[in-house]
């Protein structure tokens, strides 16, 4: 598979969605899933 490079509005676009989705009631593995990224990926970006 190739690298996606994500510009940082995608990131935070996405990441929002993340959140939306856990507020929902989603669980957080499902809602990382639904934003096709994998989750080490997912919290790498929430750290920085």
């Amino acid at each position: 598979m190739g690298r996606k490079k994500h510009t940082a509005e995608d990131i935070v676009a996405k990441l929002r969605q993340v959140d939306v989705l856990v507020s929902q009631g989603r669980k957080v593995a499902e809602a990382i899933r639904s934003i096709e990224v994998t989750e080490v990926t997912y919290y790498r970006w929430r750290s920085e």
